[in-house]
């Protein structure tokens, strides 16, 4: 694709691109006074985790894993040296190539007893009793631990899928987290507190070891920043905030500029689900306040919202608090992992919200799983292709003891999977006939917004700091996708109603 570059660019703007390792001036001193030290939690690069004098983030990951159970498989130090010639290259290397064999072998024979499963659940041979029994197999030879393959860790969580399914547990009215409670038994709801410490630890190893999250989040507050450029008030409708990690960044940004005008007043409104219950609108209001505080210790003039959805999880324009001169942007970030759990009518009320506002801009992240229309086991058959390149980019990504990588595929894309396809087995023809959320919104009257030059370098200057098995792929002018090899993984897209005006 010919990237047209304007002459007029301040070099110094793509120097600037959001990836300082010095925050220390702009976060808060104390950890307690804040609740959240958000200089640990900046999606910015943490250099030192890189190239420091101390290995600090083996550290972080000794802390994360020492009250878990000991590894099931013997350190090499368990053996003790040897001193031993016998051992030779040339039988290392035969014994690696008769277990990698071994895997694919057994790899292959998962794959077969899953789509078995996935048919047996729904095809034209529906048979609830085959099913179990492909099921209870399945279960003999797959495990969750840390030290299995991929394929063999991948196959245990969409097993747990398979059987929520089986059992009812992915019936139109549980969600992805709670079915995930049931067939795994990993965490029980009671366990908020313990659940939480490890939902925290595992986002932080996530950001700093992939580009999984930063991705999303650099494109879009890019792409916010220059369509605000000379705005004085900033309203930004987060569609699913959580710790609301994207937001110091940009916020970094706006209060950057010493020297021309004083930065836009932000306002940030976080919508939340009414039926969720009190921890869930307790976590908005946390984020919230942690905003603040981080917003004041930055000097960036700051408003904070909360916006309730319809029990039935619909947005109502209505609800919103508008205030003229204020350039609104809508943010709907579906790529996090633990944004998995809303039904997609939610989703489509959100972005028909858009419509009917008439934004500056809308920024949209979501899994580039595929579009197969062969019903739930061509869709089957896609999620498992996607998350096995998922959990490839992972190991990748953490070359470490494996519990590391164990705890984000456990606490994030475990349940990811069990969710999906729950909704996949309820809805799928209505998400054959929907398509990608981007191809709705063009289907909606919505048009692209291109993609600048600086959010082309921006993507590009991030994978660089991660495995060479990451690149950026451009679709159009309006998208950008990251790819694991051949595999699309995840797309940042920008879009506005066709009667606004960007500029």
């Amino acid at each position: 694709m010919e990237v047209h570059m304007d002459m007029d660019i301040d070099i110094d703007f793509i120097h600037n691109l959001h990836f300082s390792p010095d925050t220390t001036n702009t976060t808060p001193s104390s950890d307690d006074d804040y609740g959240c030290n958000w200089n640990h939690w900046s999606p910015l690069v943490n250099w030192d985790a890189f190239t420091g004098p101390h290995d600090d983030f083996h550290h972080l990951i000794d802390s994360i894993v020492c009250d878990a159970a000991a590894p099931e498989y013997p350190s090499p130090d368990d053996h003790g040296a040897s001193n031993s010639p016998s051992a030779s290259i040339t039988e290392e290397d035969d014994a690696e190539e008769e277990t990698a064999a071994a895997d694919d072998s057994k790899g292959l024979r998962l794959v077969h007893l899953l789509m078995a499963a996935a048919e047996a659940l729904t095809g034209a041979t529906k048979s609830r009793d085959l099913a179990r029994v492909i099921l209870v197999r399945l279960k003999e030879l797959v495990s969750h631990a840390a030290h299995g393959s991929n394929m063999d860790r991948l196959a245990a969580y969409f097993t747990d899928a398979l059987q929520g399914l089986l059992e009812g547990a992915g019936g139109a009215h549980s969600n992805g987290k709670h079915q995930y409670y049931m067939t795994c038994g990993s965490h029980h709801p009671r366990d908020d507190h313990h659940h939480q410490n490890d939902t925290l630890a595992a986002f932080q190893l996530l950001q700093d070891m992939s580009p999984y999250v930063k991705f999303g989040h650099f494109t879009a507050n890019q792409a916010i920043l220059e369509a605000v450029a000379h705005e004085r008030r900033v309203h930004i409708v987060d569609y699913d905030i959580m710790e609301g990690v994207q937001w110091a960044s940009l916020m970094q940004a706006l209060a950057s500029n010493k020297t021309g005008p004083p930065g836009p007043h932000l306002r940030i409104t976080a919508l939340s689900r009414t039926g969720a219950g009190r921890r869930s609108i307790a976590t908005v209001q946390e984020t919230g306040r942690r905003l603040t505080a981080f917003a004041a210790s930055l000097g960036q003039p700051f408003s904070f919202h909360q916006c309730r959805l319809d029990p039935d999880e619909t947005f109502k324009t209505s609800s919103l608090k508008l205030v003229r001169g204020e350039a609104l942007i809508f943010n709907c970030m579906l790529n996090l992992p633990h944004l998995s759990y809303r039904a997609p009518d939610s989703v489509a009320s959100f972005l028909s919200g858009a419509k009917e506002l008439k934004p500056r801009l809308v920024t949209l992240v979501e899994e580039e799983v595929g579009s197969s229309v062969g019903g739930f086991v061509g869709r089957f058959m896609d999620s498992l292709h996607h998350y096995s390149a998922v959990f490839d980019s992972l190991e990748a990504g953490f070359p470490m003891q494996g519990r590391a990588r164990a705890l984000v595929e456990r606490v994030f894309f475990g349940p990811k999977i069990v969710g999906s396809l729950a909704r996949i087995y309820r809805t799928g023809e209505e998400l054959e006939e929907r398509g990608s959320w981007g191809e709705w919104l063009g289907a909606a009257g919505f048009r692209g917004v291109p993609m600048s030059f600086a959010n082309h370098c921006q993507a590009k200057l991030l994978l660089g700091l991660f495995n060479d098995g990451y690149r950026v792929e451009e679709l159009g002018t309006n998208k950008l996708v990251l790819d694991w090899k051949s595999r699309r993984l995840l797309s940042a897209s920008l879009w506005t109603s066709s009667s606004s005006d960007t500029h």
